[in-house]
């Protein structure tokens, strides 16, 4: 499909710079492409009721770490600032990142990196330069070392459309970061379940639905357009997921039962089609994932996704047009920028209910 298809304008004012307090106080937009009206304007507090006894869960544990990082490259007399993002470990001292401004580095390079108040620094080597700003980097730590000193010099990686209107301050370290956060390893977090506060939790177990942990850790590239002018022509970028054979068991358990699969976030929905069969049944898995979503793709594991409202041209946006229809997806978004929803990470949520197979 052409990727001019999944197109559209969004307001600057619609894309929300902080959650909402609580975090259960966001709106919540319920999509049924089958139903009339397809659209009802609901609260995340309301979400419960869209769920039945025997229906699980599926939430994405993976932590964020603070995976931004400001350096100095020096060469030859020259210096230039870098700041690199972190994207997927390579070895214990090898990390892959994403770099800006880009055409500053080049291979052989030597990057100190530091916190912005002093104190504590981290060298790196530039290993290899690729295309899209993307480097491998050698630091001088490895290990757990190397884990803690990102720790203390680095910065909480909100996303561009946010870090270009203001700087990454303490109240990201816990604003972006999700109740069910527990596995180091996301640069980037499952924003679908920052809504999630104990009080939500709770009704959800009360009304008899179970909780299903998977992990994957989300890369940065999940901020990268998508620059190619059909979907056929794009490649993701390789993240690392696993499904646990706890969780795998409750899921097909659920689904045995005539329960549903409700996925929290496109990184869950992903991670659960990885590892899901043909029939549907969901195997365990761990390892890398680039798998890509677009309409036409048939869905083996999920039967409802919640997930926030996501950028133009972007993977995500073409993943929630591949569950929901492309037209469906189109009018909700018109639908929620002309009721004032607030767009993006810190945003909003949508319930999105699947096309008919087929439509």
């Amino acid at each position: 499909m052409r990727v001019k298809l999944f197109d559209f304008d969004l307001p600057p004012e619609r894309i929300a710079l902080r959650p909402v307090e609580p975090r259960d106080a966001a709106r919540l937009l319920v999509i049924r492409p089958d139903a009339v009206p397809q659209f009802e304007d609901r609260a995340i507090l309301d979400l419960p009721y869209y769920l039945e006894s025997g229906d699980v869960l599926a939430v994405n544990d993976t932590r964020v770490i603070r995976a931004r990082l400001y350096g100095v490259r020096n060469r030859a007399g020259t210096s230039a600032p870098i700041e690199a993002t972190l994207s997927r470990r390579e070895g214990d001292a090898v990390w892959r990142a994403l770099v800006r401004p880009a055409k500053k580095l080049r291979q052989g390079d030597f990057v100190s990196f530091a916190c912005a108040s002093g104190g504590d620094s981290l060298g790196a080597d530039v290993l290899q330069k690729g295309g899209e700003g993307e480097v491998l980097l050698q630091f001088s730590a490895s290990g757990s070392a190397l884990d803690l000193a990102i720790d203390r010099i680095g910065a909480m990686p909100l996303p561009p459309y946010i870090s270009r209107r203001r700087p990454a301050d303490e109240r990201d370290v816990q604003d972006y970061q999700t109740l069910f956060a527990q596995k180091p390893g996301a640069v980037a977090a499952p924003t679908a379940s920052l809504h999630f506060t104990p009080r939500l939790l709770n009704v959800l177990t009360a009304r008899g639905v179970a909780i299903a942990k998977v992990t994957l850790h989300v890369g940065a590239g999940t901020f990268l357009p998508v620059k190619a002018m059909d979907t056929k022509s794009h490649t993701m970028h390789a993240e690392w997921g696993a499904v646990s054979e706890e969780a795998a068991s409750c899921l097909n358990k659920a689904r045995s039962s005539g329960g549903r699969i409700a996925a929290a976030g496109t990184t869950s929905l992903r991670i659960l089609e990885q590892a899901a069969l043909s029939d549907g049944t969901i195997a365990p898995f761990s390892g890398e994932t680039s798998l890509f979503i677009a309409p036409g793709y048939k869905f083996k594991s999920a039967d409802l996704l919640l997930t926030n409202f996501h950028l133009p041209r972007s993977t995500l946006f073409m993943l929630v047009c591949a569950f929901s229809g492309l037209d469906t997806m189109k009018a909700a978004y018109a639908h929620a920028i002309t009721e004032s929803y607030r767009f993006y990470s810190y945003g909003d949520a949508c319930l999105l209910f699947p096309a008919e197979k087929g439509a």
